[in-house]
């Protein structure tokens, strides 16, 4: 019979003073060291004393019982390993004494069932939003400028540098820093130890108070080095994940820009707009290079188009919508060996939570779900969408493998240094942020979301090509854990950074907004942390909370290119 990752299995930390270690799943063959052990150390498991046989760092897995060669090592009640060598008890799992496995999965098991989470709590509540004419709600109002192809990159730039600082819109230069003090200290005639000294970190209020207009968040750009050259299929993608962008609820509208040759052409983009959502009622202005004379002409019909279009989207105010109108995105990166014991399922609680307020949420990163496929096959709603998510699947590790690499080559150094030292052992923690509630959909890369609910896309591990792809799909937020730390963001989905543990929310405070490290810690509980970060969703959804990513412009946008280039 087939096992389940659910939530509920995974028994949170004690408080301080208790175990040293935590076992999942009843299970599980293996522990993690919630502290350091050092050699000859003894870990107290079920009776027995288990000697500590080398230095065990925080975060790394704990063999308890003997290991032949080719056995399975088990996690989440799951396999995430083999032994390649004998393991001892009280060994460290290792890349030198553990490999790659997991279990197979089939297509024959779909089960429906599930008990919502306790949303009492959350019931009736609202968030100010942007309500748009397609009846989605938007927690920004961003316009964007965007090129259907790379040679349109230093046009975009220009019209950015023509309109971001004229409007009084904070850019990744300032980055909340006034320069401009600096120029003008020097100019009357301050020394290197005054300019040293000079107070130059602007506050957001500043950057605000700048602004022309003050219903419009941001005016964000899309470059990026595709739209010629790959192949048609790429073009192709690539127009559909630019439409995507155009119809978020986030965007009030787009300036778009095409050279006129290319693949990418306007037309296929258009087809993807309509194709999407015809009604969708937004200004989408197109400029066409090789039907100008020169590119200032093009510029400035570019910069007073857009300008106008601001004077309209600035109309729009904030005003109250219901909780089933939330769609987050469900992201993980730079992680650790706790991610799959705080961050990961205190979001998959969040995720629940808003699915059972008739929300969305969408996981991604099917790399990082190499282990968990049973588990999300049998909460397909339909055995469409589970055969679905099982051809995507084995058709993405066929082609990895067809180039010399495999899911087995996913984690990172830094994940196997904290811990993670398979892609199953990494992909049964990731899983977990999609708690526990049915699959509504199966979405392939550039498809998007048509009803409420809980979906899986499609996309690369790499973490800005996922978050890249889930707001195109359409999500408004991005909720990111993280056990190392990291600067994604996005420019049209503010990002909330959560930290899987204490020290890394210390040690980055200007990029981290929750610390899940205090379940470790003993202060919370899953199901007490994803409370927390849903109120932090619904203050960053009204524009009461200010994510660190969005305020230090870390606007990371990257298309998946799947073909060869031609």
């Amino acid at each position: 019979m087939t096992k389940s990752l659910i939530l509920t299995r995974i028994a949170p930390p004690q408080i301080q003073g208790m175990k040293r270690y935590l076992k999942i799943h009843d299970q599980d063959n293996v522990v993690v060291a919630l502290e350091e052990f050092k050699k000859l150390d003894k870990l107290e498991f079920n009776g027995q004393s288990i000697l500590i046989s080398e230095n065990i760092p925080v975060k790394h897995k704990i063999a308890i019982r003997d290991f032949l060669r080719g056995e399975a090592v088990k996690m989440y009640g799951l396999t995430v390993g083999r032994a390649k060598t004998p393991i001892l008890k009280g060994s460290r799992i290792s890349t030198e004494n553990t490999e790659h496995a997991t279990e197979s999965f089939d297509t024959l098991q779909v089960k429906t069932d599930w008990k919502k989470p306790d949303i009492g709590r959350f019931q009736g509540r609202t968030f100010k939003g942007y309500h748009r004419k397609d009846g989605s709600v938007g927690i920004r109002n961003y316009w964007i400028i965007l090129p259907l192809v790379f040679c349109e990159k230093r046009n975009v730039a220009v019209i950015q540098d023509s309109l971001v600082k004229a409007l009084g819109y904070q850019t990744v230069e300032e980055f909340g820093v006034d320069t401009r003090l600096l120029v003008d200290l020097f100019r009357s005639g301050a020394a290197a130890p005054e300019l040293l000294k000079a107070d130059i970190l602007r506050t957001q209020a500043e950057i605000h108070n700048r602004r022309v207009f003050k219903n419009i968040d941001g005016i964000k750009i899309l470059n990026h080095d595709m739209g010629c050259g790959g192949t048609r299929q790429d073009a192709d993608s690539l127009c559909r994940l630019l439409a995507g962008y155009v119809l978020n609820p986030n965007v009030a509208g787009a300036t778009v820009l095409s050279l006129g040759c290319q693949n990418a052409q306007v037309s296929l983009f258009q087809e993807a707009l309509d194709r999407f959502n015809p009604g969708h009622g937004k200004p989408v202005y197109i400029f066409e290079q090789q039907k100008y004379s020169s590119e200032r002409e093009l510029i400035a019909d570019a910069v007073k188009q857009t300008f106008c279009g601001l004077i309209e989207a600035d109309k729009i105010e904030r005003t109250p919508a219901g909780l089933e109108h939330l769609s987050l995105g469900l992201e993980c990166g730079g992680s650790d060996g706790f991610s799959g014991i705080t961050a990961n399922p205190a979001l998959g609680h969040a995720s629940d939570l808003i699915v059972g307020l008739g929300g969305t949420t969408i996981l991604s990163e099917f790399p990082e779900l190499c282990g968990a496929e049973q588990d999300l096959i049998n909460r397909c709603e339909t055995p469409e969408n589970a055969e679905k998510f099982a051809r995507l699947m084995k058709t993405y590790s066929a082609r990895a493998e067809a180039v010399g690499s495999g899911f087995y080559a996913n984690p990172s150094p830094g994940n196997i240094r904290d811990g993670l030292i398979t892609d199953a052992m990494k992909s049964l923690g990731a899983a977990l942020k999609g708690g526990t509630a049915p699959v509504k959909g199966v979405l392939d890369y550039t498809e998007r979301v048509s009803e409420k609910g809980f979906y899986l896309l499609c996309t690369p591990g790499g973490d800005v090509e996922s978050t890249t792809a889930m707001t195109s799909s359409g999500c408004t937020m991005i909720a990111f854990t993280t056990g190392l730390g990291t600067p994604t963001g996005n420019p049209v989905a503010p990002t909330i950074k959560i930290a899987t543990n204490t020290a890394l929310a210390r040690r980055m405070p200007d990029i981290i907004d929750l610390n899940a490290g205090t379940i470790v810690d003993g202060a919370d509980t899953i199901p007490s942390k994803g409370e927390e970060i849903l109120e932090y969703v619904i203050r960053v959804a009204s524009g009461e909370a200010i994510p660190h990513a969005e305020r230090l412009a870390q606007d990371d946008f990257i298309p998946w290119k799947r073909g060869i280039s031609l």
